[in-house]
């Protein structure tokens, strides 16, 4: 651990979160300028810069991020606070809900509070290291920490075993990396009632794919992921997101993906409000590298797409588009 170093690791709460995701980030960049971007509704923050500035130590800066946030937003959010960023990531993960949780720049204090920790809560050891360390009884954070190194070599080749050692004892060199959120594009439909009919619901998503997808192609860029919010009646929300198989403003693509995370929530007798989606990490779609189709019938939809588009352009944007938009009905 890097002597005097304390990092933030802040996950804002809610479906406005996502929306007002790079005015939050503006708000953390009003405390310090080392701000690392987590879309979609994350960011790590290294504070020792700002401490002597605010009179504060990381705990309370924290707090005062968390006030922030609510007065000027409406959002809450949880903060991790640790001397890196593993540490900052698993407090926040630790909390059941809004808050601050501090892990102190203290060894002992650091051995306690990852020891009964499951092995692959360490960001950056995945199910099949997991697995191949409770195969030997190694299950928990502590145990690991605990093990001779030539015993996690044998199990996990000497790279990955030495990586491992280090995040069991709460040991990350990782910098917080100034980054500015991937760029983004937003459409959202609000129902003038709780809509119950999924068919319905699919008829908005294609509406906002097909707006999403023209806004895309007339500025010449593609997205490589796609965010789905729903909102319900009672206020609260559902985010879900998903990288597309390729970067792309092609609408058939970005509705198949919206129909995809929509259909995986279930939302059988939910009351729908509203539904949004993102398009996110957008590129220009020159550099963007695109799989060749030997499928006809693609080539000629996406014919007819950019025919579309130039209707659109001249005679308005519901000249043409796809029968099911609801602009249609």
């Amino acid at each position: 651990m890097t002597a005097g170093r304390r990092v933030l690791h802040i996950r804002f709460l809610g479906a406005a979160a996502v929306a007002g995701y790079p005015a939050l980030l503006r708000l953390l960049h009003g405390i310090t300028p080392v701000v690392q971007a987590l879309p979609p509704d994350a960011a790590l923050a290294d504070v020792r810069g700002a401490l002597r500035y605010f009179g504060r130590d990381a705990a309370r800066l924290a707090a005062l991020i968390r006030v922030r946030t609510l007065a000027l937003h409406g959002t809450d959010c949880v903060i991790g606070v640790a001397a890196n960023p593993l540490l900052a990531r698993l407090a926040a993960d630790g909390l059941g809900g809004p808050g601050v949780a501090e892990v102190p720049d203290d060894p002992a204090a650091v051995a306690a509070f990852l020891a009964g920790l499951p092995t692959d809560a360490l960001h950056g050891v995945g199910p099949a290291t997991a697995r191949a360390l409770s195969s030997y009884g190694l299950d928990t954070v502590g145990r690991v920490a605990a093990a001779p190194p030539a015993t996690l070599q044998r199990i996990l080749g000497a790279a990955t075993a030495r990586r491992v050692h280090a995040l069991a004892r709460g040991v990350d060199p990782t910098p917080v990396t100034p980054s500015a959120p991937p760029r983004s594009a937003s459409a959202e439909h609000r129902f003038g009632h709780d809509e119950l009919d999924p068919g319905t619901r699919r008829r908005a998503l294609l509406t906002l794919a097909d707006e999403l997808g023209y806004r895309l192609r007339g500025e010449g860029q593609v997205a490589r992921s796609l965010t789905l919010t729903v909102r319900y009646a009672d206020r609260s929300a559902t985010t879900r997101g998903r990288t597309l198989p390729e970067p792309t403003a092609h609408t058939p693509a970005l509705a198949g993906l919206a129909y995809a995370l929509h259909d995986a929530l279930g939302l059988q007798r939910a009351r729908v409000r509203a539904v949004a989606l993102r398009a996110e990490d957008l590129v220009d779609a020159a550099h963007a590298a695109r799989q060749l189709s030997l499928d006809p019938a693609d080539e000629r939809r996406r014919r007819a797409e950019a025919a579309a588009d130039r209707a659109r352009r001249l005679f308005g944007r519901k000249a043409a588009g796809p029968a099911a938009n609801l602009d249609a009905a």
